[in-house]
């Protein structure tokens, strides 16, 4: 017997057998939710869905899959979460997402994505959160994401993005949280966050930028914790204070240049400093290894 027999009218089929390698078949009409995870199942068969006109929620993440069948999810369209974390997928069919007009959560994590193409996002009017991290995207291209009006989270981090092009957040207007962290970054255009106004979480901690342009966080009055340990800043920019609670701030890992600017900005925008012991100064040789956040309250006789 096949390890992982469906029941009749079960509501839930649930699976984690390591040697199941082919989808199960027969699963009731009522099922709501299927987790095949952490199994040796390689491939799909167009049809494998076919017969579920209630599926909601698909979990087929640490499984072996490379590739999936265009017409997969075609009988599914009340599908709302799908979770592919964890295989082994370099790209996905065009049309993939074409007939999943009510799919809020996506997850595609830990995979070997390559590109991203337009048309898997034409049709996700209603996605809430998209998770590509830990792909092998190079790149964001200009307007990719922009039918993802209702998108509220998106994790882009440890990718290979070493640049945002013009546009690559375009039409995200709903979007709070936002996760570049463990890229390569080394430049920000100044214009990069303008297409996100409702932005809440910024993460870009762990990745080479080297300068801010100046007002790049103007567009962000509703920022609370933005992150930018570990990366090769020397000054800093902030988002316009607001009338709500401090913004929680990590700047550890940089190599600060504790002039008069940088103590100026922290004191009129009095964040919630995170990491505070490991966020020192580089330079000037007399503030040298001392506490960013310790100078900035005692001020420099010097300003």
């Amino acid at each position: 017997a096949s390890p992982c027999s469906p029941r009749p009218n079960a509501t839930r089929f649930v699976c984690t057998e390591p040697t199941l390698s082919t989808f199960p078949k027969g699963l009731p009409t009522t099922t709501v939710a299927i987790s095949v995870e952490f199994t040796a199942l390689a491939t799909l068969l167009p049809t494998a869905l076919a017969g579920l006109p209630r599926l909601r929620e698909l979990h087929l993440s640490s499984n072996l899959l490379s590739a999936l069948p265009e017409p997969l999810l075609s009988p599914v369209p009340t599908l709302r979460i799908l979770d592919l974390t964890g295989n082994l997928l370099s790209d996905l069919p065009a049309g993939i997402f074409t007939s999943a007009h009510q799919l809020q959560h996506l997850a595609l994590s830990g995979n070997q994505l390559q590109a991203l193409k337009p048309t898997w996002f034409r049709h996700l009017l209603q996605l809430q959160r998209l998770d590509l991290a830990a792909n092998e995207l190079a790149e964001v291209p200009a307007e990719v994401f922009r039918p993802l009006r209702a998108l509220r989270s998106l994790d882009l981090s440890h990718n290979r993005l070493a640049t945002l092009a013009p546009g690559a957040l375009a039409g995200l207007r709903a979007l709070e949280q936002l996760d570049l962290e463990g890229n390569r970054l080394g430049t920000l255009l100044p214009s990069t966050f303008a297409p996100v106004p409702a932005l809440r979480l910024l993460f870009l901690q762990d990745n080479k930028l080297q300068a801010l342009p100046a007002g790049i966080f103007l567009p962000l009055p509703h920022l609370r914790v933005l992150d930018l340990a570990r990366n090769q800043l020397q000054a800093l920019e902030l988002p316009p204070r607001s009338s709500g609670p401090p913004l929680d701030l990590d700047i550890s890992g940089n190599p600060w240049d504790c002039e008069c600017q940088l103590l100026e900005v922290l004191r009129q925008a009095a964040p919630q400093l995170v990491a505070a012991r490991d966020t020192l100064c580089a330079r000037p040789p007399r503030h040298r290894g001392r506490e960013v956040a310790e100078l900035s309250r005692a001020g420099d006789v010097a300003c």
